[in-house]
């Protein structure tokens, strides 16, 4: 069914709730995980045009990402970590076409109405953007990180 999932995660209580399933639907089907996170802070966004170094909170994200990833290879999954930066729907969308991914799996926070409007939505942009199909799973009311 899928070979290449793509996992967009962004360090919250969120990546959990997606983890857990991305990693029942790759066993069953025996696909490969890339793990992707998009900084999209100033530093992230200008990193190369300013010619920056690597900020705090980028490497941070780096060591999350590649722990994550060791943690899925030491389990049995081929897993890769990818970091990006930019704006998250475009560079989320952009990945997956190269990194050949047949499926986007993505966690939400579940807003609605006026919390949606306020704080925007990264899943919906990518599954208006994407040519690949879409997986939202939302968080578990409750969870904490």
């Amino acid at each position: 069914m899928y070979t290449r999932i793509l996992v967009p995660l962004e360090n919250t209580r969120t990546d959990d709730a997606i983890v857990a399933h991305v990693r029942a639907l790759a066993k069953h089907c025996g696909a490969s995980i890339v793990l992707i996170h998009v900084a999209d802070g100033f530093a992230a966004r200008n990193i190369k045009s300013l010619e920056l170094k690597e900020s705090e909170e980028i490497k941070k994200d780096r060591a999350y990402l590649d722990e994550l990833a060791s943690k899925l290879t030491a389990d049995g999954f081929t897993a890769e970590a990818v970091l990006a930066s930019g704006d998250p729907a475009k560079e989320i969308t952009a990945a997956a076409l190269r990194e050949k991914c047949d499926l986007i799996a993505m966690g939400t926070h579940g807003h609605t109405g006026v919390k949606d409007l306020i704080y925007g939505s990264v899943a919906n942009e990518v599954r208006h953007q994407s040519m690949v199909p879409v997986l939202l799973v939302r968080e578990r009311p409750g969870s904490s990180k």
